[in-house]
């Protein structure tokens, strides 16, 4: 599981068997303090109806494709949900890091 920020729709005129009406999100994965890490990626929109600007939270690999209403379809990733607070430790509050 990783987080990542919505930055974008993408439509398809054709789309694999199983993914039809399953929205397509271009998702920029972040770090847990809002640092990009890596290239933005395809995701699919499982069921949390997210949008530009929502920081989500998605699967991958052989889960991402568990959470869609046909499984065993061929997709990288999947949002399954949208963060709504993280709260990290802070570094310099005793016992950080233990």
């Amino acid at each position: 599981m990783f987080l990542g920020r919505v930055i974008g729709a993408m439509e398809a005129t054709f789309v694999y068997e199983g993914l039809e009406g399953v929205k397509l999100l271009w998702v920029q994965p972040e770090l847990s303090d809002g640092t990009a890490a890596g290239d933005a990626i395809v995701a699919c929109d499982a069921t949390p109806q997210a949008g530009p600007g929502d920081r989500v939270y998605l699967v991958d690999g052989r889960e991402a494709g568990l959470p869609l209403p046909v499984d065993f379809v061929p997709v990288d990733a999947t949002i399954v949900g949208i963060v709504d607070a993280i709260d990290l430790p802070r570094s310099d509050r005793p016992g950080a890091g233990r």
